[in-house]
């Protein structure tokens, strides 16, 4: 029920109600280079005030399919409500490689079982429909902070 779409879209809006959901500008246009030396460029970044027990970094990268990147920036906002929601949910940074047009979302859930079930969800299920198939790949990384790996690219 936790990870359903319309639970998730009601969690969304009593979060911005509350005033706990931001969105930074503070790292939009910051360059990161990651570990296999591919440069992505952050385009949006947002936080949710909440409290974290053994946070879990989870990173997805995916070709998009049908749709050129400066559209798809636009378009990135539709989904927005339906995993802002979700249970264990802390942060995200959007990323955009320029040479190959590979998008990259790099996550903040409040634990490793949070993550893990992000990549269960129907949000995780949507993006992978859309992308070039055998583009999609993700990883967990256990016990670090969205700020803790993006620090670590340097």
């Amino acid at each position: 029920m936790l990870f359903n779409p319309l639970y998730s879209l009601l969690n969304t809006i009593s979060l911005f109600l509350r005033r706990k959901v931001h969105f930074s500008r503070e790292k939009i246009g910051k360059v990161i280079v990651t570990e296999d030396n591919e440069e992505f460029v952050i385009f949006r970044e947002v936080k949710v005030n909440a409290k974290i027990d053994k946070p879990a970094v989870f990173k997805v990268k995916f070709l998009l399919s049908g749709m050129d990147p400066k559209n798809n920036i636009r378009f990135s906002w539709l989904p927005v409500p339906f995993f802002i929601g979700l249970q264990g949910f802390k942060a995200k940074v959007w990323t955009l490689n320029y040479e190959n047009n590979y998008f990259q979302g790099i996550y903040e859930w409040k634990n490793e079982k949070y993550a893990k079930k992000y990549s269960k969800s129907f949000a995780y299920r949507f993006m992978s429909r859309r992308s070039v198939q055998g583009t999609v790949s993700f990883e967990i990384i256990p016990n670090s902070t969205l700020e803790e790996y993006l620090e670590s690219l340097k």
